[in-house]
């Protein structure tokens, strides 16, 4: 499985990792939070070192209660970010976290982002699918309902793993149709589910695979951790290790972390592991 990021093929035989890297002075976990060029430039260096495949940079905090960020300062602290991304690791393939059209135009236009990371799946900014397939990147997918202030009041589901699945599928098929063809499934953990649906779209991971395209994990440190097992965001890495192996186990082809060498290590385990038994 493969997608084309301007022109290099990224192989998914063996799943990727993607680091994290919040310029937001919100976002929900204190110790993602990295203002300034200096501290930015560690993080990606430290990443890089750590094994990291992509980094996945946010200037706009998603979580339930955060601030509201104009679009002029969201791209700005991008911007910064993204200089420095170039700066010191201009071969590493990057992902830029935004919902809104313009902002994506730019981080594309100006810096070379390679692709775009929508939490709103096209829902926030109706201008997004069309941007995305002018600009020929790649487009993670991700399933939200309402927005991250209002989501979590829109928890009803028959069942869970299938709406989901139903709804990417329709946007897919409306995404192929605009001539979006690299596209990565984003389940949406955390976003617009209760913390026992998180559970069960992770055990039942698999079906999401079965669309045919590469599944990111985005399980790091969420509330279906730090809840259920009476911790914090900050106490949440031997939790968030362990679903991610069991994404891994359940065909994910990335994960989305804070902390790249423990996931790294999940993916060489869980890759030997799969490799001994077959």
């Amino acid at each position: 499985m493969t997608i084309n990021v301007k022109g290099r093929l990224i192989d998914f035989s063996t799943p990727k990792v993607m680091g994290i890297v919040n310029v937001t002075p919100d976002s929900f976990y204190a110790g993602s939070r990295t203002r300034g060029r200096d501290a930015i430039a560690g993080r990606l260096l430290a990443m890089r070192e750590e094994g990291a495949d992509m980094v996945d940079i946010g200037g706009y905090s998603s979580r339930p209660g955060a601030g509201e960020v104009d679009p002029g300062e969201e791209y700005s602290r991008l911007a910064t970010a993204l200089e420095v991304v170039r700066d010191v690791w201009p071969e590493v393939p990057v992902s830029v976290d935004t919902f809104r059209a313009d902002v994506a135009r730019r981080c594309v236009e100006e810096w070379g982002v390679d692709i775009i990371n929508d939490i709103g799946g096209g829902t926030l900014d109706p201008a997004m699918w069309e941007t995305v397939a002018s600009l020929r990147v790649a487009y993670v997918l991700m399933h939200m309902r309402g927005t991250p202030a209002t989501m979590q009041q829109l928890t009803g589901y028959t069942d869970v793993t299938a709406e989901v699945i139903t709804d990417l599928a329709r946007k897919v098929y409306e995404l192929r149709g605009l001539g979006v063809n690299d596209i990565i499934i984003d389940p949406g953990f955390g976003f617009a589910k209760t913390v026992e649906q998180n559970f069960r779209m992770l055990d039942e991971l698999g079906e999401f695979c079965k669309m045919g395209m590469p599944v990111l994990a985005g399980l790091s440190r969420k509330t279906m951790i730090w809840k259920t097992l009476g911790v914090t965001p900050e106490e949440s890495l031997p939790g968030t290790t362990a679903l991610n192996a069991i994404a891994l186990d359940r065909g994910a082809s990335i994960l989305r972390v804070h902390d790249v060498r423990p996931a790294a290590d999940a993916v060489r385990l869980i890759s030997a592991m799969q490799k001994a038994i077959l």
